[in-house]
């Protein structure tokens, strides 16, 4: 991966992104005014243009992009696409995200991002208003997009959605149960008369899986973590109950293991593959493994729908996927944009579907039998999983808060600390990070609002 030896930009100072960052007030204003420039600077045209995208360099999923990226360059002959290896694992490919864009450079020219950067690279003037520039986000799911507006404009189009699912044994239970109470007995009579050593296996390790696993108990119980107007609700009385329920499942009633406080995402798939649990929370990555008779003992008895809710709830599912941004620096952000429309369109969704099984961001593309046979659920379906979705806190400082939680929430399922303090004390540091970082509401910034300028846009996380 080229780091080193960019070549220096020759256009105005103008023309070279935003300056040094303004205060959060007048961020939004200045990336405008930047937007206007970048595309009136030397007339932008596509003739000798060149593009970088990051991305992985191996499996189906790279070689799709690969095809994608030479079908565009065939449409487009005057711009060239250049692939930047970046790192698979999140958190590694954001270190190198913040290192290339605190050093203002130009390249890459387009972001892919984890669902919760968003706002923390807009806040930052890391990425361009797409919305300013002409893109249309209205075809996609609204709750994709919630995720990537910031100050009331979007910052990224949503490329692919994933969504947290609760899977269930076909062979052991008639149907997903509707309840929380529901979902404890019969996980409870499938230990207890079918030999299935778990009922129920979640990721419960210290990370942000965690903080997922909670936000679909937290919305089922009638609970969020914040509010529209970027208060902190995670101390209610909803959260205390979801996350006694939680407790209960490990230490109490017992039918979720205590090994699963050390699980992520491979633990749990592996004890639901092989036999050993009646349900399982997960993301859909695992169902065509597990559909795989090479590797599973249980392809062709499991089925996923939504996690369950109570009275005062409502089905829940913590929105997860990857978009697209344009770096704040590009000196092509009019071609970057027509990367992103191409990448975002219906045939190469489509595409995706089949070769790599992504879930497509385009409400439309659901209806009819557009997806047929190329996603291992029905489209109907998948379309009313991903409608159940909902983002994390939309927030530049979603990592850090998420962090603080994380802590109380394994200390409480622990039982280090009784839910209510640990949810208290939770809420208590964030709070007073909010209050330093300027971003409480009514403060001087109200920026914790994010996108409240349209209330009914806030975030449900």
């Amino acid at each position: 991966m080229r780091r080193g030896g960019r070549r220096r930009s020759s256009l105005p100072a103008a023309c070279s992104g935003p300056g040094a960052l303004p205060p959060a007030g007048g961020l939004v204003a200045v990336l405008l005014v930047a937007v206007l420039a970048l595309a009136a600077c030397g007339g932008e045209s596509d003739q000798g243009v060149v593009l970088t995208f990051p991305g992985s360099a191996v499996g189906a999923e790279a070689r799709v992009l690969r095809t994608q990226l030479d079908r565009f360059m065939a449409a487009h002959p005057g711009i060239r696409v250049e692939q930047r290896v970046t790192p698979d694992a999140a958190d590694q490919r954001h270190q190198l995200y913040v290192q290339w864009l605190n050093a203002r450079a130009p390249e890459p020219d387009i972001l892919q991002l984890d669902v919760i950067w968003t706002p923390e690279f807009a806040a930052a003037g890391w990425i361009l208003p797409l919305d300013s520039l002409g893109a249309d986000a209205a075809p996609f799911f609204p709750n994709t997009v919630r995720a990537n507006r910031w100050r009331g404009h979007v910052f990224a189009l949503p490329w692919f959605v994933d969504m947290g699912l609760l899977y269930w044994r076909t062979d052991l239970v008639d149907g997903p149960p509707a309840t929380f109470a529901q979902l404890a007995r019969v996980a409870e009579r499938a230990q207890r008369e079918d030999s299935v050593r778990y009922g129920f296996v979640w990721q419960g390790a210290r990370y942000e899986g965690l903080v997922t696993v909670f936000l679909e108990h937290l919305g089922g119980f009638g609970g969020r973590i914040m509010d529209d107007s970027g208060h902190i609700t995670v101390d209610s009385d909803a959260a205390v109950r979801a996350l006694t329920y939680m407790r209960d499942a490990v230490w109490k009633e017992g039918f979720v293991p205590q090994a699963a406080l050390t699980w992520q995402e491979e633990q749990t798939r592996f004890a639901f593959q092989n036999g050993e649990a009646a349900f399982m929370r997960n993301w859909p990555y695992a169902y065509p493994l597990m559909e795989d008779t090479a590797g599973s003992s249980v392809a062709g008895r499991f089925a996923a729908a939504t996690m369950p809710a109570g009275p005062e709830g409502e089905p829940t599912s913590a929105l997860g996927g990857s978009q697209l941004a344009i770096n704040a620096h590009t000196r092509h952000p009019r071609a970057a944009l027509e990367l992103l429309r191409f990448l975002t369109a219906p045939r190469q969704m489509i595409e995706r579907a089949r070769v790599v099984g992504e879930y497509p961001t385009r409400r439309a593309l659901y209806a009819g039998d557009t997806l047929r046979g190329l996603l291992p659920i029905p489209p109907a379906r998948a379309r009313e999983l991903i409608e159940h979705a909902v983002p994390r806190p939309v927030t530049p400082v979603y990592s850090q808060l998420s962090s603080l939680l994380q802590i109380q929430l394994h200390r409480a399922l622990t039982r280090q600390a009784d839910p209510r303090q640990a949810l208290e004390t939770a809420a208590r540091q964030m709070r007073g990070l909010l209050a330093r970082v300027g971003l409480m509401p009514g403060g001087s910034s109200g920026a914790a609002r994010g996108d409240t300028a349209d209330p009914a846009e806030g975030n449900r996380g």
